[in-house]
């Protein structure tokens, strides 16, 4: 199993980006799919999440409204549109896939929001 995020960066508050974690090694379409995020100090934060045919998703309160979730699993890839970027969601975003009851996860990106 592989999970390889991309996308974070350095993005001023009010902005946006889009994250992308590619998936291999595993049936992708067949599983949950969940983005976390830690910031400096504090523990592992779950901030969303997508069902295996993406129709129902699920998010921390404190994104709701700003951040989607989404995923192609044509190119086994999952994705997080964040807009509307605040100084507090400054953090490494990790992908996350838990099969067979195993926790798999990228090497995160980092994403800071700060003018």
């Amino acid at each position: 199993v592989q999970l390889v995020e991309s996308g974070g960066g350095l993005v001023q508050p009010g902005g946006s980006l889009r994250l992308s974690c590619a998936a291999s090694g595993f049936v992708f379409s067949r599983y949950y799919m969940r983005w976390y995020r830690q910031a400096p100090g504090k523990e592992r934060e779950l901030v969303a999440g997508i069902v295996s045919a993406g129709g129902n998703t699920n998010y921390v309160d404190s994104v709701k409204g700003r951040f989607t979730i989404s995923r192609d699993n044509a190119k086994n890839t999952v994705y997080l549109q964040m807009n509307s970027l605040k100084p507090e969601d400054t953090a490494v975003y990790y992908c996350n896939a838990r099969i067979i009851l195993k926790d798999y996860w990228g090497q995160g990106t980092q994403v800071t929001v700060s003018s």
